[in-house]
């Protein structure tokens, strides 16, 4: 018997996966461990190997198709073997990994619905909902009026009704990675209870010290600084810190109970073209502010070529947003699950303060803390907010 090649589930999020390019053709004689094909999802980009010896035969998705997890798209059969295309079962394929499969796609892989639960198929339900298209306004045609996932498509189909003296628009079709977004932070929004808490943080000293630090960089052998460090890694060091001098801000919420993490693993937000990934710093508690500037500046060069493996955004308690760069005073994030925290970070602006009654010119950074209050009390997200200003204002104690 041929040996399926599927399309594997390289995420716990992922239901289909792109197509992005095959390194091998029908008939080639291919080894265990040799690539064969790229994929994309809405987060990555995967390299997947062979599973076996063989000659590649019947591939059945071409470069650029949206496939379902699971579904096979090429054999691998043994020399001499009958290359006679195994059958493949539609209802082999559940709903569930239909999320991101266009109507055209998905009716192929879908039987007919059983009639009178609802007033739409699941099918036409999850396709409205990722369309954004309220189903109540979709006339049906199923049994008894019911919306099928036809009804969604001819819906989607017609032609807009412009309102006149409006200006020309163009359509800009959403990606994976954009309708994920979408969906997962319309959730946070709609059952996370956040409550913010604001900062105001004096980075004279911070400044002061990552200047010298950077100054005594060692160089390599072209006199090139290995390392240099940003503010943003000290935030994420500070943050790490906070952290584990407040224990019980460092938990995420499990429904059933919360769970109190020991290592403080710390996302931050990277933007990409399209959206964002929020790659992890695990353990940032326990890395040196060069070790944290290293493993980011790689992160965040694979987030932006979609080259991140899962476990490298994936988990972690809290996350670190930072606008500062484009000039923002300040913001509130929305919090990414799982975590329970997001700690928004704006510009380091100058401005004159009181010191012993007299004008002193500082920089100064405000901070947001959206805390998700079924995990995290008001008096514990302001516990942490203030031992990450403490260290931010007195920077030393992070080399200590």
């Amino acid at each position: 018997m041929p040996i399926e090649v599927i399309l594997p589930k390289v995420d716990m999020d992922m239901a289909t996966g792109k197509i992005a390019k095959w390194h091998v053709k029908e008939g080639d004689t291919v080894k265990k461990g040799a690539l064969l094909f790229e994929i994309e999802t809405d987060k990555a980009s995967m390299e997947i190997d062979a599973g076996a010896d063989g000659i590649i035969r019947n591939i059945t998705a071409a470069e650029g198709a949206v496939v379902p997890v699971g579904v096979a798209i090429a054999y691998i059969y043994q020399e001499g073997e009958a290359a006679t295309k195994p059958e493949i079962k539609a209802s082999s394929v559940p709903v569930e990994k239909l999320q991101s499969v266009t109507l055209s796609e998905a009716k192929q892989f879908i039987s007919s619905p059983v009639p009178g639960k609802s007033r739409g198929t699941p099918l036409a339900k999850r396709l409205a909902r990722l369309a954004g298209l309220a189903i109540e306004n979709v006339k049906g045609s199923g049994p008894s009026g019911r919306v099928v996932a036809a009804d969604v498509e001819l819906a989607l189909n017609q032609p807009k009704q412009t309102v006149q003296g409006t200006s020309e628009f163009d359509v800009v079709p959403l990606d994976g990675m954009r309708r994920t977004i979408a969906q997962r932070l319309t959730l946070s929004k709609q059952t996370i209870p956040h409550f913010y808490l604001m900062a105001t943080c004096d980075l004279t000293q911070l400044m002061d010290i990552r200047e010298r630090l950077n100054a005594h960089a060692p160089r390599d052998v072209s006199k090139e600084a290995i390392w240099k460090l940003s503010i943003n890694d000290f935030i994420i060091k500070a943050m790490a810190l906070a952290l584990q001098q407040v224990p019980n801000a460092n938990v995420t919420w499990a429904e059933t109970d919360i769970h109190r993490y020991r290592s403080s693993d710390v996302g931050v937000a990277v933007a990409v073209d399209g959206g964002l990934f929020t790659p992890v710093v695990r353990s940032a508690e326990t890395k040196t502010l060069s070790q944290i500037s290293t493993e980011m500046k790689d992160l965040a060069t694979r987030a932006r070529a979609r080259k991140l493996q899962p476990l490298e955004y994936q988990g972690g308690t809290t996350a670190i947003s930072n606008l500062g760069m484009y000039g923002i005073e300040g913001f509130s994030a929305i919090i990414n699950p799982p975590h329970a925290s997001i700690l928004a970070v704006g510009a380091g602006i100058e401005a004159f303060v009181p010191v012993n009654k007299k004008p002193v010119l500082r920089t100064q950074m405000k901070c947001t803390l959206s805390c998700d209050h079924r995990a995290i009390d008001g008096a514990v997200g302001a516990q942490l907010l203030s031992a990450f200003r403490a260290l931010i204002e007195e920077p030393a104690l992070m080399l200590a």
